[in-house]
């Protein structure tokens, strides 16, 4: 049997479906309720696919990274309150759609187009990934040890109003990743006689503290009794040749500029959300109705928002830097089944990378079918009272962390990352940095100390692509810092890029501070992905 043959009948056996399925539901549900990302969804679900194959595990991660994706948008739209940080720009549009007795055609159109938007960059997967994969089978230690760093210096560019406090948090996964034994040698580093920890910090555990425990813990400081009542009335659904024709460019607008983004590593689909929306406004023909229920304006926010999901995809397999934070967890979990994203993937598995894109492409299919028969569903769905979905977090925290070792120290370790997670969340510190720098830093050390074993420092400025890497590394360490100087010095707020962009397009979109939706939610829900990236 061929590689083809091979990679569809593990996806097309009847566990391996099964598995799809329950992602989907899993996912779906994750984007209904708001404040539960995609990231910590796969973190919990990591700890409970372990034991299974990887293709089913992947089948059930990777479902519920597409099943967010669609469950987002409706509290967006019916509660303008984003489900999770990629939806922020579909609140733009969405919700004043539904306030037009328009939330079925938002929804039905917001399906649409990220159908259309996955399903494109899924293209960009299968061309892309392989030339990319045979490119970096080139790399060197110098070429991987810059790599590393460009990835680490673009999530810290972006994931943090503070540049300052991004690279603090960098330093922290760096350091954390040196508990155990050292790469080279073989030597007992940082484990104060523990036997637990010569084996390094559990990655699960650490992300699953970070981004669920954290989460919960500041839910439960910061809840409110009032709550929007979601918009029952769907209205029309189904939209007309006029408003077909009418999406058709800023869709693939959207599409082209979220693939874009979404290979950048650390970039996600709130920013390309944001980029495409702003585009699109630039480009229309009515820009004096975005922000006040322009399809056009809902379609390109979310093609953009959705596209971005090959793009990670294609950074994470053919690269190994996360694209995303939940391809950091999928890194994880993929290293403890005994892959390791990357070049070597394409050479070694090249079944299992048809597996993974016939997994996303069978789950996009499949969500956007089931999207259109669970509007009304999901309505009710978001009058489940908060304590129940938060009493079933934490349970899943805690059985799922414990069996991936079964040893209580794991549990420890969980609810330790808790604690560190929701105080580096309400100081404004990125959780993002830190678990790419825990991921990322043996391969980046290891790496360091071969190069300048085997030639010195020189070889990182003689070698094209390494020096390539590490200049894009410090331009994109020092345009937030240029951005913010110039911002200083007009008598401006500083902020990042994206801070900026947030802030101009809720204005457009006509909204005000006062009612708690709008700019406000924008700005609660960016300083929700800040802390869970």
């Amino acid at each position: 049997m061929n590689t083809f043959s091979i990679g569809m009948e593990a996806v097309l056996d009847p566990t391996t479906l099964i598995c799809l399925l329950v992602g989907l539901a899993v996912g779906t549900m994750v984007g209904v309720f708001p404040g539960i990302t995609g990231s910590m969804a796969v973190a919990l679900a990591s700890g409970f696919t372990l034991t299974l194959e990887p293709v089913q595990g992947l089948a059930v991660l990777l479902s519920i990274y597409v099943g967010a994706n669609y469950g987002d948008r409706i509290p967006s739209i019916l509660v303008n309150t984003p489900g999770t940080p990629a939806a922020i720009a579909t609140t733009f549009d969405g919700y004043p759609m539904a306030k037009q007795g328009k939330a079925g055609l938002a929804l039905v159109m917001s399906s649409m187009v990220s159908t259309v938007g996955i399903l494109a960059s899924m293209v960009l997967f299968i061309l892309a990934a392989q030339p990319v994969a045979q490119l970096a089978l080139k790399f060197g230690p110098p070429e991987m040890f810059a790599l590393v760093v460009f990835g680490l210096t673009i999530m810290i560019s972006i994931s943090s109003k503070s540049l300052v406090k991004g690279v603090l948090a960098g330093l922290i996964g760096l350091t954390i990743a040196t508990i155990g034994r050292d790469p080279i040698t073989g030597d007992q580093r940082f484990t104060f006689g523990l036997n637990d920890l010569t084996g390094g910090l559990d990655f699960i555990a650490v992300i699953i503290g970070l981004f669920g425990i954290a989460e919960l813990f500041d839910q439960l400081l910061t809840y409110r009794e009032t709550k929007v009542k979601p918009i029952s009335s769907l209205g029309r659904v189904w939209p007309t040749k006029a408003e077909y024709r009418q999406v058709a460019k800023p869709t693939a607008l959207g599409t082209g500029i979220g693939a874009f983004v979404g290979v950048v590593p650390a970039a996600g689909g709130d920013i390309a959300g944001l980029i495409g929306w702003d585009r699109a406004r630039g480009m229309s023909k009515e820009k004096d109705k975005f922000g006040k229920g322009s399809i056009e304006g809902i379609s390109a926010a979310d093609s953009a928002s959705s596209a971005t999901l090959g793009g990670s995809l294609t950074t994470t397999m053919a690269l190994g830097i996360p694209g995303d934070s939940v391809m950091a967890v999928m890194i994880g979990s993929m290293v403890i089944w005994g892959l390791q994203p990357g070049p070597q993937l394409f050479t070694n598995r090249p079944d299992l990378v048809v597996s993974i894109a016939a997994i996303m492409i069978l789950a996009t299919i499949v969500s956007f079918g089931v999207s259109l028969v669970r509007m009304r569903g999901m309505v009710r769905l978001m009058d489940l009272p908060n304590h129940y979905v938060w009493s079933a977090i934490l349970i899943f925290c805690l059985v799922g962390t414990y069996t991936v070792t079964n040893n209580v120290y794991t549990v420890i370790v969980m609810l330790v990352s808790g604690v560190i997670g929701l105080i580096m969340k309400r100081t404004g510190f990125p959780a993002g940095p830190v678990v790419l720098g825990l991921l990322l830093g043996p391969l980046a050390e290891s790496n360091l100390r071969r190069s300048l074993l085997i030639d010195g420092p020189s070889v990182f400025f003689t070698h094209p692509i390494s020096l390539t890497l590490l200049i894009l590394a410090a331009v994109s360490i020092a345009i937030p810092i240029i951005g913010k100087a110039r911002s200083a010095r007009s008598g401006k707020a500083a902020g990042s890029l994206e801070d900026q962009l947030v802030d101009r397009t809720a204005r457009e979109a006509g909204y005000d501070g006062g009612s708690g939706t709008g700019s406000d939610n924008a700005q609660d829900a960016e300083a929700d992905r800040s802390g869970s990236k």
